[in-house]
C-alpha cells in the first residue's frame, strides 16, 4: 500500500487552504481599518459636539489602528504540527544514552 509508512494524518492540525487564509486575513484587515474610520468620524463628531476629552483618544486610536491592522492581517495560523498523537508515542525521537 503506497504511503502506509507515512503514518496517520492529523486533520485537527491541518492548515487552511491559501484562499481561505487570504480571505481570513483580508477580513481582519478590513475590520481594523473600518474601526479606524469610525475613530476618525467619531473624533470629528466629538470635536464638533465639544467633547474635548474624547476626540484626542479617538485620534490616537486612529493613528495606532493601522499598525494593529497590519500585524493582525499578517498573523500566521497558530496550529502546531509537532504535537504527538495520543497513544502513538513521542513524535520527536531522541537517541538513548550509550552503555559503557
Amino acid at each position: 500500500m503506497a504511503g502506509a509508512d507515512a503514518g496517520p494524518i492529523r486533520i485537527t492540525t491541518a492548515g487552511t487552504s491559501p484562499q481561505a487564509d487570504l480571505a481570513r486575513r483580508q477580513q481582519r484587515y478590513l475590520f481594523w481599518m473600518g474601526l479606524r474610520t469610525i475613530c476618525f468620524i467619531g473624533a470629528a463628531a466629538a470635536g464638533v459636539a465639544g467633547i474635548h476629552w474624547l476626540w484626542p483618544l479617538l485620534i490616537v486610536g486612529a493613528v495606532v489602528l493601522p499598525y494593529v491592522a497590519v500585524v493582525m492581517a499578517n498573523a500566521n495560523d497558530s496550529r502546531d504540527t509537532t504535537l504527538p498523537l495520543t497513544g502513538a508515542g513521542d513524535a520527536q525521537r531522541q537517541l538513548g544514552s550509550r552503555g559503557t
